[in-house]
């Protein structure tokens, strides 16, 4: 191999890298994230309606990122340990284990605990964003937990607004309480940073039961959260947790 062979290619793996950091990012968007480097990061959400405020505890040590947790809180991502352990949330008041799940981290991936409601009373769910985001994408991505126990399996419409629902397929589809869209250990789908009509119906249905216009900025990593709305029978709310945003980490989006 010459030697004008190899600075060419160097310049060829190093340019990208160049670019990447010129065009700077938050904390959860960084290069190590991006080359599966970075330590494994984990985050908490409390989606259990008329829920004492949780605690997040890995094995006995308590997470001081993760604490005092209110219905609707989401925590920031933080770095952990990528050794196996038993994680539980405790209410703050008492002390008194709830629900617990096992974790084994691994380098340059995310996760995601949510409390749910489930049986016979709260569910520890763990969701795994294996994040293989190009080096130089500047594409937003997003998730879709249905955590709405009024409603079993929902679809989920991401389109520019004038787009007709009967002429397209749902952009996440059935989406199961407790599960999302896409899976947990699959990546998060990628758009266009830009102005969207986010709708909702029923799987398999066109009767919209949300609607409201969202903008997607670039970099934005979104997991939008159905919550159900105990004061409508059948209602809907929507929370978007974001790792993008340094002033409001959740957004409860209204139907419009």
């Amino acid at each position: 191999m010459s030697f004008k062979y190899s600075i060419s290619k160097l310049v060829l793996i190093m340019a990208p890298l160049a670019f990447l950091a010129a065009c700077g990012g938050g904390n959860e968007d960084d290069l190590d994230d991006r080359l599966d480097v970075a330590d494994p990061k984990v985050r908490l959400i409390n989606a259990v309606p008329l829920s004492p405020s949780l605690t997040l505890y890995r094995g006995a040590t308590e997470q001081q990122d993760a604490r005092d947790a209110g219905y609707k809180f989401a925590s920031r991502y933080y770095d952990t340990s990528t050794s196996n352990a038993t994680w539980t949330v405790r209410t703050t008041t008492g002390l008194l284990d709830v629900a617990s799940v096992g974790l084994d981290p691994a380098r340059g991936n995310k996760y995601t605990l949510v409390a749910l409601p489930g049986s016979p009373s709260v569910e520890l769910v763990s969701i795994r964003d294996p994040y293989n985001k190009g080096l130089i994408s500047e594409r937003a991505r997003v998730r879709v937990l249905n955590a709405s126990f009024t409603r079993s399996d929902v679809d989920v419409y991401l389109t520019p607004a004038t787009t007709s629902l009967a002429t397209v397929t749902p952009t996440f589809s059935g989406v199961t309480y407790k599960n999302t869209v896409p899976a947990s250990g699959s990546d998060s789908l990628e758009f266009e940073g830009g102005d969207y009509q986010m709708r909702i119906t029923s799987k398999g249905n066109k009767t919209v039961l949300f609607s409201a216009p969202v903008n997607l900025a670039n970099n934005a990593d979104w997991l939008v959260v159905t919550l159900p709305d105990l004061t409508v029978s059948g209602g809907m709310k929507v929370l978007v947790v974001k790792s993008d945003d340094t002033e409001r980490l959740t957004q409860e989006i209204t139907t419009q």
